[in-house]
């Protein structure tokens, strides 16, 4: 076994060494936001050989002895290679000692040049402080291809899977709700942004790395996520009632949870998802040093839909206040009511909004737009159709804004000047 993180072997005379480098999480400077080093190769002098003693063993590599309290020798993960046949890592134990560097940096160099699978998922570790999650989706051996390969079609269903999961994280991280709907998805892809994804050979396998700095909340959230989706499953399953799937919200489950995990599952034999902390930023607050995979079955997909179809219905509509300029107008008349849709700039946590106006809240809205002013509306935004309808407006006033805004938005009246015309036409 690997030594603890935070423990280091002494020198020989037993005196233990004065300090070990910082994290590079903790590090001042650009790293490690900065791209890698060319080759991928993470700079040696900001390495923490515990952080990469503790990511080869979470890896499957093989500490295979060493110079006790100066270095340890590890291998790639499998049956022991004869001579020369594989690829072995000298990594020191610490950095006191004069070729601590050196070490590393022919420790890195050989994991860039190893043809173990693993080898390319530790630098980008390295590189980037990240936490690391897991999907495995076991598919039936007659759906299996060459050597075990999964077919295209398999493959885009386990990528697109884990992004609904990864949304479902982050969109719990802006709000605790049932139903998201349209709602946050803005903030909840920003917050993604970061995260890299590297596929195992076979399509079988997919690994996101989520960075610590920007997307931790995210990983947090998701770990609390899953387990009370399979605390609340095993409820349901064991009591037939769905009161553990109200209590799960606040852990971060909703429908857009559920569905994912549908997707996932939905044409295999069970999938299994896993999370493991980065080294270099230890365990969250509140969370095991090392969280239990969380596995689904095809017998839990009844109630995952069922539980699905229960958070759609039971989110209610919300009263807001909105602030959009309007993008879109249409009806069928010259005279009566209309449609309108709305880009929101305030109010609601969604892009656009559709509403119906009546005659005189639609002549308001025209001219605010071929003025270059949003309008403020307020009404019930409807869990129907994602939180993307307003009804049962009132106080449709025109909104002041400042010059830069006022000119952006008669810049895409301008852009959109056809639709205008087939409004005031009644078309």
């Amino acid at each position: 076994m690997h030594r603890p993180m935070d423990a280091y072997d002494a020198h020989p005379d037993g005196a233990v060494p004065s300090a070990s480098r910082p994290h590079p999480v903790d590090s001042a400077g650009p790293w490690p936001d900065a791209s890698p080093p060319p080759g991928g190769i993470p700079d040696p002098a900001r390495v923490d050989p515990a952080v990469l003693g503790a990511l080869l063993d979470r890896h499957g590599w093989q500490r295979r002895g060493g110079a006790a309290g100066r270095y340890s020798r590890w291998t790639p993960p499998g049956p022991p290679a004869p001579p020369g046949g594989a690829t072995s890592l000298l990594v020191p134990d610490t950095t006191a000692f004069p070729d601590s560097e050196d070490l590393l940096g022919e420790a890195l160099t050989a994991l860039a040049r190893s043809a173990a699978p693993s080898a390319r998922e530790v630098l980008v570790s390295l590189a980037l402080p990240s936490d690391e999650i897991r999907w495995w989706r076991e598919v039936p051996e007659e759906m299996a291809g060459v050597a075990g390969a999964v077919g295209w079609t398999g493959a885009e269903r386990l990528h697109t899977a884990a992004r609904e999961i990864l949304l479902a994280g982050a969109l719990a991280v802006r709000k605790s709700t049932g139903y998201h709907g349209a709602r946050h998805r803005r903030r909840a892809r920003a917050a993604l942004e970061g995260i890299l994804v590297g596929p195992a050979p076979g399509g079988r396998e997919l690994a996101a790395f989520v960075p610590v700095a920007s997307g931790r909340a995210v990983a947090v959230r998701l770990y609390q996520a899953l387990h009370a989706t399979r605390e609340a499953v095993d409820y349901q399953r064991a009591t037939g009632g769905f009161d553990a799937f109200g209590t799960a919200v606040e852990a971060g489950v909703s429908r857009e949870l559920t569905e994912a995990v549908v997707a996932l599952v939905q044409g295999s034999e069970g999938a299994r998802i896993a999370l493991r902390w980065a080294p270099a930023a230890g365990t969250p607050e509140g969370c095991p040093d090392r969280p239990d995979p969380v596995e689904f079955s095809p017998g839990d997909l009844p109630t995952l839909r069922r539980a699905g179809a229960r958070y759609l219905r039971d989110e209610p509509a919300v009263t807001v206040r909105i602030t959009g300029a309007v993008v879109r107008m249409r009806r069928s008349a010259p005279r009566g009511a209309g449609i309108v849709r709305l880009r929101v700039l305030a109010g609601a946590e969604v892009p656009h909004v559709r509403l119906e106006l009546d005659e005189e809240a639609y002549r308001i809205a025209g001219h605010a737009h071929l003025v270059g002013l949003p309008i403020r509306v307020e009404g019930r935004l409807e869990s129907r159709g994602g939180f993307r309808r307003l009804t049962r407006t009132s106080h449709v006033v025109p909104v002041r804004v400042d010059d830069a805004e006022r000119d952006r938005l008669m810049k895409s009246l301008q852009e959109n000047v056809d639709q205008f015309e087939e409004a005031c036409t009644g078309e």
